[in-house]
């Protein structure tokens, strides 16, 4: 270990001298371990080391160091771990440009506060006598919280090449394609693979065995670390297994699995089986996970159970139950269950007889497990009746729980009481799949922010989905925008096209970018238009987002994508502007415009009479050749279309 430290000695040589510049000042301040000795007899010594791990506790709240000193920070950190240290380029490369906070902390322990202050030499004489735990930087790369550093650092070492099996398992699955990021969660959760990195790869391989795809395991062991551990999960293979007889492939599961969850393959064994006690065939426990997959992955709850227990004490029959269990499976989630259990609670404590519970619940049970209802007490308080009053009105028309006792009712104003309970259902249904959770503010606003049926809701978003996009991001991109679901499928479908086809852009795009979907079509093919033309003469940056393009208002988008060429407004004048209404589902080259044929004859005949008008025609027909009187590449599509009108 006295070697090692020696070693950082080379540091002083190696790292290169980077330019001066102005620093403000970091206020963090971090502690400084106190070097200690101890005797002779003991073979250890102590050494000054620096640790990030106080400065949590000492400034919750630091403040950020500027970019120019944070960029220092990394350089001088992938040099002592490149050069003095020895370790591979592209680890420390990686260690130190994803641990920004133990690069705070080591910023903030130099005095930067003027012009000749250089922030890479302070760091180099200070790291020359201060040591660092490398092993505190290298967590925090891989996703380990700060304030969960101290469970995993190791004792008695501070050097990453002292736990050498360590390194190679982090390069076995790094190698295999397992994001760095992601393997503190798999440290974590199942730290003794960190211990056999010689047989990871045999794990991977017999995974792989089962039919499952690289990127399929690569998101499995990121979601389910433990699936590493041991022998090849039995309980695991079993799910897959059942899932192939009822007809779901392999790969599906991983779509709707998410990071931040933990899953538990026993319990969707349980929940097929339950499914298969009570009636489900193949098919409907197909369709069934297709549309809600939290059913497979979550299960079902202890309150469903409750509920069983509850209507069997009454007296309901359980192929009533099972039937709608069938018919109306939304009555297995956890939240309609428990507004089936206040509904027995409320009806038991106004003194209704079980035979009338049994009745009710019989016959509508599908929509009383819409609402959470309000006490018994409020609700007689508010109605200014008594409690066999109360029973008697629920008798005589049992929906009149609904409109008398839901939470809701009162929230909504009485706006949602005429509707029909039924398609009321089902887009509440489809909103609780977003995360939205019932009787909330959230699902109120949520309710008037998403217009349309709960069937149609779901094929619009079924259609973003089919279109390569992952489940869970759909999911966060209509809730940031949920005007993109109240379009109609077919015009989602053709922005789609637009994007892949035409603009030939990834559909992940819109993933950081959700209100593409959200502005108007035509507009944006004739923004586009005006883009492609300005690229071909250089006129405009060939790299900007498709943001800046879309979200741009007229006046700014006049300024940068049109007047920054001096046949820009005459070119834009010329676009179909407000006339175009769909474009070639062919591929065509950027430099081309795209035309409705319905209005191919206006456009023609207006262009026609604009050329005859200018002085100079050479400048009217810069659509067709440049002023050197040479072909753009658009003239051949436009004498075509001359020629066609």
């Amino acid at each position: 270990m006295i070697s090692q430290l020696n070693h950082n000695l080379i540091f002083l040589f190696h790292l290169p001298i980077h330019k001066k510049s102005v620093f403000p000042p970091t206020p963090l301040s971090l502690s400084l371990k106190v070097s200690t000795f101890i005797d002779s007899n003991t073979t250890h010594l102590h050494f000054p080391l620096f640790s990030a791990l106080n400065s949590t506790h000492s400034c919750p709240s630091p403040k950020r160091v500027s970019h120019i000193v944070k960029n220092e920070g990394q350089r001088v950190l992938m040099d002592y771990l490149y050069l003095t240290r020895g370790y591979n380029y592209l680890d420390a490369e990686y260690i130190s440009k994803n641990s920004p906070r133990f690069i705070q902390g080591l910023v903030s322990k130099i005095n930067v506060h003027d012009d000749d202050d250089d922030v890479a030499k302070e760091l180099m004489k200070f790291l020359r006598y201060n040591p660092i735990n490398e092993f505190e930087p290298f967590f925090e790369s891989l996703g380990v919280n700060l304030s969960e550093l101290h469970l995993f650092l190791p004792s008695g070492i501070m050097f990453l090449d002292d736990d050498h099996v360590l390194l190679e398992t982090f390069h076995t699955l790094s190698s295999y394609g397992i994001p760095r990021n992601k393997i503190g969660k798999i440290y974590k959760e199942a730290k003794e693979i960190f211990g056999y990195a010689s047989g990871l790869l045999l794990k991977f391989q017999g995974y792989e065995d089962l039919g499952l795809s690289r990127s399929t395991i690569i998101k499995l062991v990121v979601c389910c670390p433990s699936l590493l551990v041991g022998d090849i999960n039995s309980e695991f293979v079993a799910v897959l297994d059942q899932l192939k007889n009822i007809g779901i492939g392999n790969d599906w599961i991983v779509n709707y699995m998410s990071c931040s969850r933990t899953y538990s393959w026993k319990t969707m064994i349980d929940t097929m089986q339950f499914l298969r006690e009570v009636g489900y065939s193949e098919k409907q426990m197909h369709d069934l996970f297709k549309e809600n997959p939290k059913f497979l992955l979550e299960g079902f709850g202890k309150v469903l159970y409750t509920f069983l227990d509850r209507s069997v004490e009454l007296g309901i029959e359980m192929n009533v139950i099972y039937s709608y269990f069938t018919e109306y499976p939304h009555i297995l989630s956890n939240k309609y269950a428990k507004n089936l259990l206040e509904v027995v609670d409320f009806l038991c404590f106004i003194g209704m007889g079980r035979d009338d519970i049994v009745h009710i619940l019989s016959n509508y049970m599908h929509l009383l497990s819409t609402r959470s209802l309000k006490g018994p007490r409020t609700v007689c308080k508010e109605l200014k009746v008594e409690k066999a009053d109360l029973c008697r009105i629920i008798k005589d028309d049992p929906l009149k729980l609904i409109s008398v006792g839901s939470k809701l009712e009162k929230k909504s104003s009485g706006k949602i009481s005429g509707h029909d309970p039924r398609i009321y259902l089902q887009k509440i249904n489809f909103l609780q799949k977003l995360g939205y959770a019932e009787n909330t503010e959230e699902m109120a606003k949520a309710l008037k922010r998403f217009r349309g049926r709960g069937d149609q809701l779901q094929e619009r978003f079924d259609c973003l989905v089919a279109a390569g996009l992952d489940y869970n991001s759909v999911v966060e991109m209509v809730k940031r925008a949920p005007m993109i679901l109240n379009q109609k499928k077919a015009v989602i479908e053709k922005k789609i096209d637009f994007l892949r086809n035409i603009l030939g852009c990834p559909v992940e795009c819109v993933v950081g970018f959700p209100s593409y979907f959200c502005h108007n079509l035509e507009k944006n093919i004739e923004r586009f238009s005006m883009y492609a033309w300005l690229k071909e003469r250089n006129a405009v940056n060939p790299a900007f987002a498709l943001s800046n393009i879309v979200s741009a208002n007229d006046k700014r988008f006049v300024k940068y994508f049109v007047d920054v060429h001096p046949e820009g407004p005459t070119i834009w004048k010329v676009l179909p502007i407000g006339t175009c209404s769909c474009y070639p589902s062919v591929s065509l080259q950027l430099g081309e415009l795209l035309f409705c044929k319905k209005t191919l004859s206006k456009l023609i005949r207006d262009w026609m009479v604009w050329v005859s008008s200018r002085r100079d025609h050479l400048v009217g027909l810069c659509c067709l050749f440049d002023l050197e009187g040479k072909e753009t590449p658009r003239s051949s599509t436009m004498k075509t279309l001359i020629r066609i009108w």
